[in-house]
């Protein structure tokens, strides 16, 4: 059950809509000013490059000292 990022065109306001099936269509309303205009952001979520990018990540998490 994916949670889509949504722009709205009119307000500019950004939010999410939480979507039961990808298949199923959908409505999807500006919360802020009610604008149907609304266009689904291209969000990353977090992952690594790889080797080198997941142990630069872990050691900047460690504790100092």
């Amino acid at each position: 059950m994916p949670i889509y990022e949504y722009r709205c065109e009119e307000c500019g306001t950004v939010f999410e809509k939480f979507v039961r099936s990808v298949s199923t269509e959908f409505k999807v309303v500006c919360p802020t000013c009610g604008s149907e205009r609304c266009h689904k952001n291209i969000t990353l979520f977090g992952t690594t490059g790889g080797k080198e990018a997941s142990s630069a990540s872990a050691s900047s998490c460690a504790p100092s000292g």
